[in-house]
């Protein structure tokens, strides 16, 4: 299987959840020492360098994982980041907005479209978006609308490849203890527990993993979903 951003936080903690398990790993990410440290802690492993954003080194990766496994049965699409932007205090809100567009929607899709044409029975796709997918945070729109839009293409997509019995699995995780995270204060859920509650869904072939306080999320804002809303907006 292959992890984007697999060095750290959620994507890590599914790296070794999978490697525990005895299945073969490759994952990605930018910074050349994570993936050292990476490489020296799961020598069986293969990590790449490659900013999933750029097309040449998509499918570069691609190329290194079937010389390395012959082929992919799951592609984990979790690179990510947050960005917070304020509208109303900030004339340059929109700063950056390209590149979190490409990395939290467009490249997953592009790569999800890349593996398909090489391998198109792979087993499972994985979509890592967020409880902010339903909810978008107040703090930060435009993350909202972008793992909302790729909440709509996991859905969409999970009708197309239902024919072909490929498992489209999306994880909406709480807050979780991430670097990405750290400077927020609150509970948080810790990244392993996240990986064991999407573990579990993979093999459940469940279409969405919800660990935590995302469990309840779709069934409350069917409920109250005023009163949800307010509350998950805030955060």
């Amino acid at each position: 299987m292959l992890i984007t951003g697999g060095t750290s936080g959620i994507g890590l903690a599914l790296a070794e959840a999978f490697l525990h398990r005895g299945d073969s790993v490759a994952v990605c990410g930018r910074s050349e020492a994570a993936l050292g440290r990476f490489s020296r802690a799961h020598p069986d492993a293969l990590a790449v360098r490659a900013d999933v954003t750029d097309a040449e080194a998509r499918a570069g990766m691609l190329d290194a994982v079937a010389d390395r496994f012959g082929g992919l049965d799951v592609l984990i699409n979790n690179a990510g980041t947050f960005v917070a932007r304020d509208f109303t205090a900030d004339r340059y809100a929109t700063g950056g907005l390209e590149n979190e567009v490409a990395l939290n929607l467009t490249a997953p899709i592009h790569l999800t479209g890349e593996v398909l044409n090489r391998w198109p029975e792979i087993s499972a796709l994985v979509f890592v978006t967020s409880g902010f997918a339903l909810v978008s945070p107040t703090r930060a729109p435009t993350y909202g609308a972008v793992k909302a839009g790729l909440h709509g293409f996991a859905e969409g997509l999970r009708r197309q490849l239902d024919p072909a019995k490929t498992h489209v699995l999306e994880l909406l995780p709480p807050t979780t203890d991430t670097p990405m995270n750290a400077d927020l204060e609150g509970k948080k859920m810790s990244p392993d527990e996240v990986a064991a509650v999407t573990v579990n869904a993979l093999e459940r072939r469940r279409p969405m993993a919800l660990p935590g306080s995302t469990r309840l999320l779709p069934t409350l804002l069917r409920l109250t979903p005023k009163a949800i809303s307010r509350t998950v907006a805030r955060m």
